[in-house]
């Protein structure tokens, strides 16, 4: 998911914070956040520029749960202006200290042409240390141009370190193969790290990726801030 409340960032990524069933102890709730830098798998999706964004989420205590998140993309500067929507809906729960979550999410980009597409993913986690996998599996971009059917993205956190005063730290890796080259043969893989420093509603966040495919390998510094209700 790209969502900034969950937090999107790809750090808390996989933690328990991640299942929605685990975190909505209510039927409905809703978030919203804001974030100097909008990084998703390692790459901004706003131009290095801020964003903002907010969602609602059902959880039903069976572990089923489904909701929506909107995030503002790009500034006048950079010449974008658009958002994104994500739908998404899955299961959730936990068996002999193991969390787990499985389901379906799709991206929904305004003013962006043929850039919609959906992922299926199941996330791990067993104590501190957490796992993930996405699978596009339908996509409206066009071949070539990446975020297709078939591409897949891996990634394992270890979260909750505790550096006393209330502040922890998370780190996180991921990768991203694609299925396919670009036209002009360039390969689009990549891979990131980053490291969450947290406390209460916010978060510091360095993040870096390789400078391949879609990622410009530029150290990013963010900080970030979200709440649910």
């Amino acid at each position: 998911m790209k969502k900034l409340a969950k937090l999107s960032l790809v750090a808390a990524a996989l933690s328990s914070s991640l299942f929605v069933s685990q975190v909505a102890l209510a039927e409905v709730s809703a978030n919203i956040g804001a974030t100097t830098n909008y990084i998703w798998r390692g790459v901004s999706q706003s131009a290095d520029a801020a964003s903002v964004s907010g969602g609602l989420d059902y959880a039903d205590e069976s572990g089923f749960y489904a909701g929506t998140w909107v995030g503002s993309l790009g500034d006048s500067d950079s010449g974008f202006n658009g958002t994104e929507t994500d739908f998404y809906l899955g299961f959730g729960g936990e068996t002999d200290g193991f969390a787990y979550d499985v389901g379906y999410i799709y991206y929904a980009y305004t003013e962006l042409d043929d850039a919609n597409f959906g992922e299926v993913y199941f996330n791990g986690a067993f104590g501190n240390f957490g796992f993930g996998v996405a699978v596009t599996v339908n996509s409206e971009v066009p071949d070539g141009a990446g975020f297709e059917s078939g591409d897949i993205y891996y990634s394992v956190s270890y979260g909750g370190i505790d550096l006393g005063n209330e502040f922890e730290l998370g780190l996180s890796a991921g990768l991203y193969t694609f299925d396919s080259d670009g036209d002009d043969g360039a390969d689009y893989d990549y891979a990131h790290i980053q490291a969450d420093i947290s406390k209460g509603d916010f978060t510091f966040s360095i993040s870096k990726a390789q400078d391949e495919g879609f990622a410009d390998g530029d150290l990013k510094f963010v900080a970030s801030w979200g709440t649910s209700f």
